[in-house]
């Protein structure tokens, strides 16, 4: 748990997780007594997420939850907190906000990458330019499309904090979704990136490990990533579909090697990421040569026909 020094009297807590789950960033207006979350991890954590969040609360109740996008381990938690607080507001991205109602696996991304996600409920969209206030807090989200088309990012212009989802890490950002599936992407990602540049931020609290001041730097690393990616897309697919796989097995922890191989088959994404790997061979031939890689790097171990987690 993390308390900015610009978050006086525990204003704003960041909860940093470990993989698979997202950053939690909780807001609280204690003469209110309510409180806000961004983002709930992943399903996997969801009770771990809960009991977090409930510490993190101090008896305040949990009016709003909002995700930065809905990827799993963004929005897992979803249903299991909305099941603990029943009137708890759920706000979601507008771009996805049908497919969350029809709950459409197959636009909503889990299908593709074979990823879990329990089915939750959305009370409204947050539009990028909207403010979201609470307490003394003021975040204004701000469209930040490339890791995710629909992403939003969200600055306080009052601290300076902003909450950079997967747009910007210390060391990076996300994997570029759109260009694994042979859309343009990397375009988005400069945008979004010129647009953080642009904001006066003096702290980052982003989606996936720790809190940063110094943007510039973390900025200049996130270019020269994409640069490499620009410069090479295969090699971005072949990183885009390991993490898949790597995901897959987080999320298990162990799968019997014949029903690795029946999921790596069939899963829609890592087919499109063969295409742009111009690898030749079936779809399970090139899982299986992932596999052998994130063993060779010690990632994952296959014994006695089960794949493990390392």
């Amino acid at each position: 748990m993390y308390v900015p020094p610009s978050s006086a009297a525990a204003e704003l807590v960041l909860l940093e997780r470990g993989w698979l789950s997202s950053n939690n960033v909780l807001l609280r207006d204690g003469e209110a007594g309510t409180a806000l979350l961004f983002d709930s991890g992943h399903v996997s954590h969801a009770e771990q997420t809960l009991a977090l969040v409930h510490q993190a609360l101090g008896g305040l109740a949990l009016g709003r939850l909002v995700n930065t996008h809905l990827h799993s381990d963004h929005c897992g938690g979803n249903a299991r907190l909305q099941a603990a607080h029943d009137a708890l507001q759920l706000l979601v991205p507008p771009g996805q906000a049908q497919a969350v109602r029809d709950w459409d696996v197959g636009l909503l991304g889990y299908r593709p990458t074979g990823q879990l996600c329990p089915r939750f409920h959305i009370d409204g969209v947050v539009q990028p330019g909207e403010l979201l206030r609470c307490g003394r807090w003021c975040f204004e989200a701000l469209a930040a499309p490339g890791h995710d088309p629909h992403a939003l990012v969200y600055f306080d212009a009052g601290s300076g904090v902003l909450l950079s989802g997967d747009a910007l890490w210390r060391d990076g950002f996300g994997v570029v979704f759109p260009e694994l599936d042979g859309e343009a992407g990397f375009a988005d990602v400069a945008a979004t990136l010129d647009l953080i540049e642009r904001l006066p931020v003096r702290e980052v609290l982003p989606g996936h490990g720790g809190h940063f001041s110094d943007v510039a730097a973390a900025l200049a690393r996130a270019r020269s990533r994409l640069a490499r990616h620009e410069r090479n897309p295969q090699a971005h697919a072949r990183h885009g579909a390991k993490v898949l796989v790597k995901y897959h097995l987080m999320e298990l922890g162990r799968l019997p090697l014949d029903e690795l191989r029946t999921w790596l088959a069939a899963t829609p994404l890592l087919g499109s990421c063969q295409q742009r790997c111009g690898v030749a061979g079936t779809q399970l031939e090139f899982g299986l040569l992932l596999l052998d890689e994130l063993c060779r790097r010690g990632a994952l171990a296959v014994r006695e026909g089960v794949v493990i987690d390392l």
